[in-house]
């Protein structure tokens, strides 16, 4: 079958409007900022650890027919639920949607107002959230349709305005030692690549739904709406990445992240673009954490057989993430670092590894996924000296965020040696 050129844009743009939440707007101007002269070096390894890898997920995903229980159970059933319940409170009440609440308080609210604690904001806009869940409004999926073009739109006028009127000048340094782990942490997290396991099944059915049900017809469908999404997100993330790095020698590392882009729009487009903006991003955190909610809500009324009530995990959800969302952005991030530092190595061991379900087998799946665990939890402990072994610091790859890598090799090669063994027997 042919691949159409109008479907491949409207799934491509429906990825896109997924993949292009409100809160990944913030990250790629504070690591441009962090980076300074080496602002390009920092983009390209935070593509590659969202996008680049958020793609390959879904790639895993088709490999295993469309189903993300077909991947994580690959290192055991009862294992496989833990790891997704995981990615799902990530990607929900954890993280990603009290980061909405935050992001509405710190980039509409106080632009516009000191005088409203984040604990209104927080509330209020939670609030709404949980009535939008519950009746499933309409307006939802219409503010969906229409919000990521007005926001795109947006943000390409702010990079052309940045790039024909530069803030100010690039620094002369970065303003860290470690551009690459700063921006495969900055990747980490957008939480892409684990929101890609419950988008890319979306996308799977969204593919087969228009006539593409053949294994290379599905493959080539999603390789170019794929390639769709990652060009747009590329033209944003640079430009974003790029308008930090030129605000490099005006702002210290003290600002933060929401602050930076708000100075930086309202230098280029004064007051009225900062409030524009505000109002896009509110409307777009709105209809991400009305999905988040939604999605978390109904994952774990399955996984309970039924006997929780989707209704109150939604209560729940919202006033857990309403707590959360009153650390503020920053310390969201800061809680979340250790976090996701832990759970993507074995993710995205996972993941690589489900690419090829013929030719690996369980045992040597499950022995990476563990190594992969251990090796990032060795790698926590010792970045906080909870835990200080010098052979961890001397792996290949630490010093760029990818030592357990080795132990992910090492885990396979006992998985497959472990096998040969069992089966000699």
């Amino acid at each position: 079958m042919k691949i159409n050129i109008i479907n491949t844009l409207v799934i491509g743009f429906a990825l896109f409007s997924m993949f292009f939440g409100a809160g990944n707007i913030i990250f790629p101007p504070y690591l441009g900022l962090e980076a300074g002269p080496q602002w390009f070096l920092g983009f390209i390894c935070y593509y590659m650890a969202d996008i680049g890898l958020a793609v390959v997920a879904i790639f895993a995903l088709i490999r295993n027919e469309g189903e993300i229980s077909n991947i994580t159970d690959k290192i055991g059933r009862i294992p496989g639920k833990v790891l997704l319940s995981v990615i799902v409170l990530c990607i929900g009440p954890f993280i990603a949607i009290p980061r909405t609440g935050a992001s509405v308080h710190e980039m509409l609210v106080m632009p516009l107002t000191d005088g409203i604690s984040p604990i209104v904001t927080s509330f209020v806009f939670f609030f709404i959230v949980l009535i939008l869940t519950i009746k499933e409004a309409a307006v939802v999926d219409i503010l969906g349709k229409f919000l990521t073009p007005f926001l795109f739109l947006g943000l390409i006028a702010l990079i052309i305005c940045g790039i024909v009127s530069p803030v100010g000048e690039i620094s002369a340094a970065p303003k860290i030692d470690n551009i690459v782990p700063a921006g495969v942490l900055a990747g980490y997290q957008t939480m892409d690549v684990l929101a890609a396991m419950i988008f890319g099944i979306i996308i799977v059915q969204s593919v087969i739904s228009k006539g593409y049900t053949q294994p290379k017809a599905k493959y080539r469908a999603v390789r170019n709406a794929s390639l769709v999404a990652a060009f747009g997100l590329l033209v944003v993330y640079c430009g974003l990445t790029y308008l930090g790095a030129t605000a490099s020698s005006l702002y210290s590392l003290d600002i933060n992240r929401s602050s930076l882009i708000i100075s930086i729009t309202e230098i280029l487009m004064g007051k009225a673009g900062v409030i524009i903006l505000g109002i896009v991003v509110t409307l777009a955190c709105l209809t991400t954490a009305v999905a988040l909610v939604s999605a978390s809500s109904n994952y774990f009324r399955t996984l309970s057989g039924g006997k929780l009530n989707y209704k109150l995990l939604a209560v729940i959800t919202c006033l857990f993430s309403a707590v959360i969302g009153n650390f503020g952005i920053d310390q969201i991030v800061m809680l979340a670092e250790p976090i996701l530092s832990l759970v993507y190595p074995g993710a995205l061991t996972l993941i690589v590894m489900s690419l090829f379900p013929n030719i690996v087998s369980a045992f040597t799946l499950r022995g990476a996924v563990l190594g992969a665990l251990i090796g990032s939890l060795l790698e926590i402990l010792q970045s906080y000296e909870l835990l200080v072994l010098p052979f961890v610091s001397k792996m290949p790859l630490y010093s760029i965020g990818f030592g357990w890598c080795v132990f992910a090799i090492a885990g396979g090669i006992a998985g497959t040696l472990i096998r040969r063994i069992a089966a000699a027997r």
